[in-house]
């Protein structure tokens, strides 16, 4: 579907992402679930244009005899500004691109966490004519799922404590208590607190604090269960504390495993919608891109590729984080990549190349081929990662409205000299039209790889983490502080050492530095703290302090959201 330039009615300044939402024709949901071969009697709507898959249909699309899967396509990025550089966009634009070639395609991305909708980010439905929709209501409480997290995080927290509070048979010990609680709201009065206070009718007295819903891993365990029974087995991995003499307390211990399954029953059903072109899109889970592997759910990729002859995913923050924690935690679960698109912008490559850090986005919006030709290895760099797994890469430009044409030439003309394949994308003012020559260079790459990971399960941590270190970051080597090296015999002593390893760092540079811009070299990296998430099945591995429960900015996003008395939302973006 061709899209005129986005302006609003009788002037110039392009439509806001809503206005374009709110102009679309979206199609019956029943039949964009018709495009993906399901019935009526395999969704359940949950409102106009949303549905969520019946557990039936789940389990039919999933079985392991039902054949040949589609292409799977990654979209993952260069190394971001704070802002981001598109993904989401991307990724809904090449479904649209793809299914305007007449692929069956569907689409599948993260449901949006209240915390950066009302903080700095805003929604994370897509963007002008390469969107999911209902925007507005994917963008805010949309089918409850993350609802549900919330409430099955925190029936966690209160039965620990109910438990420390009836006579503590675990002989739990409460300085070792590990379980945060959750809201899905930044607030970071909330990082440190104290529960149990006013004697004993409060319960017993400790520190505490609260995470971001996303950052909990209750939300990576929904994102990497298979079905409800692997569902309630991994909650009951969870390491709520650790008693006495150093072992692991869980919730199977406490014995509320079976309650917060229940809470999750239909989260765990994937949601149906479709892009403003109706094209299905399958918006589920969404768990931290640092502390976590930051995608959509697993039973949310294994439908798509199972229904449609394309799937297009997203992985968050660039290569370095989100391609490799797909590479090693999702495609040991089947969803491998068939080929990977890099996504890069003018803004970021001159970040780079301007060794601009923190990034100042007046300074990025001047004009200066030069500068994103200094700043193109750092694209290059990630599109090596990609192909370090053996997954063909592309490399998507992103152009944003304001972008000088000069500076897009540049960018494109060193990417080409470099032999690395690269083609615009206007999909945010063109819809699917404005990736058509991205998504022929995809059918173009995609299976010409053999995928491998880069160490082996059976591998030490340090082993794991060293290899991470140096082929993918770049890094000279590891160091370990602040005990991180009896964290990991810790973490082997209990039975987690073949996991995969998930390192948490900053997403603003390969390095654990935000201020090394480029591609950094002679640089080691800084491992502080190691801890299981048994119940996703990975080693968190954190170089620094991690922010898991944000805090709102001065100017927060809430303060330009309103709804007037028809029930009309304004201000979302």
């Amino acid at each position: 579907m061709a899209h005129s330039d986005p302006a609003a009615d009788g002037g110039d300044a392009p439509r806001s992402d809503l206005a374009v939402a709110r102009a679309a024709d979206p199609r019956p949901i029943e039949d964009v679930a018709g495009d993906l071969g399901l019935t009526a009697d395999d969704i359940e709507p949950r409102g106009e244009g949303i549905a969520k898959l019946t557990h039936a249909a789940v389990r039919s699309a999933t079985a392991p005899d039902r054949g040949a899967d589609g292409t799977v396509v990654l979209v993952t990025g260069m190394t971001p500004t704070p802002k981001g550089e598109g993904k989401t966009v991307t990724t809904v634009g090449l479904g649209q691109a793809l299914a305007g070639l007449g692929e069956s395609t569907t689409v599948a991305v993260r449901e949006p966490s209240l915390g950066p909708v009302f903080g700095v980010k805003g929604g994370a439905a897509g963007g002008g004519y390469s969107q999911v929709l209902p925007m507005e209501a994917i963008n805010l409480h949309f089918t409850g799922d993350i609802h549900a997290l919330t409430a099955a995080h925190n029936l966690l927290s209160a039965a620990l404590d109910n438990h420390l509070h009836h006579g503590n048979e675990l002989n739990a010990d409460v300085r070792r208590v590990d379980w945060p609680r959750a809201l899905d709201v930044n607030d970071r009065a909330l990082r440190e607190t104290v529960v149990g206070l006013g004697g004993p009718a409060r319960g017993v007295p400790r520190e505490d604090e609260f995470v971001i819903t996303a950052a909990s891993e209750l939300t990576a365990v929904l994102g990497l269960a298979d079905d409800l029974t692997d569902l309630k087995d991994r909650t009951g991995r969870i390491v709520l504390a650790e008693d006495a003499d150093g072992d692991p307390i869980t919730p199977g211990d406490v014995g509320v495993a079976g309650a917060v399954a229940a809470l999750l029953r239909d989260a765990f059903r994937p949601n149906l919608v479709q892009t403003v072109e109706g094209v299905p899109a399958f918006v589920h889970g969404g768990p931290f891109a640092n502390i976590a592997h930051g995608t959509n759910t697993l039973v949310a990729d294994r439908v798509g590729v199972s229904l449609a002859d394309y799937l297009v995913t997203e992985a968050g923050f660039g290569a370095d984080l989100g391609a490799e924690k797909f590479a090693h935690v999702v495609a040991s679960r089947g969803i491998v990549p068939d080929v990977a698109v890099v996504v890069a912008t003018v803004r970021g490559t001159k970040r780079h190349g301007l060794d601009m850090w923190p990034a100042d986005f007046e300074a990025l919006a001047e004009t200066d081929p030069a500068a994103v030709r200094a700043g193109v290895d750092n694209v290059r760099r990630h599109v090596a990662v990609v192909e370090s797994f053996g997954i063909p890469a592309v490399v998507g430009i992103n152009v944003f409205p304001d972008d000088a044409e000069s500076d897009l030439v540049a960018l494109e003309e060193a990417l080409s000299e470099a032999g690395v394949p690269v083609s615009r994308s206007t999909a945010y003012r063109d819809g699917g039209a404005g990736a058509t020559d991205l998504a022929e260079l995809v059918r173009e790459r995609a299976g010409t790889g053999s995928f491998a990971p880069l160490y082996d399960r059976d591998a030490s941590i340090p082993e794991k983490i060293e290899t991470v270190a140096r082929e993918v970051y770049g890094a000279d080597g590891v160091e370990y502080v602040d005990g991180a090296e009896e964290d990991i015999d810790r973490v082997e002593a209990w039975g987690y050492g073949d996991l995969p390893v998930c390192v948490s760092k900053t997403p603003y540079s390969f390095a654990d530095d935000p201020s090394l811009t480029g591609v950094p070299e002679g640089w080691t990296l800084t491992v502080r703290e190691v801890s299981p998430s048994a119940g996703a099945g990975f080693v968190v591995v954190k170089t620094a302090d991690v922010m898991t429960m944000p805090g709102l900015p001065a100017e927060p996003a809430a303060e330009g959201i309103d709804v007037d008395a028809n029930g009309d939302v304004s201000g979302l973006f």
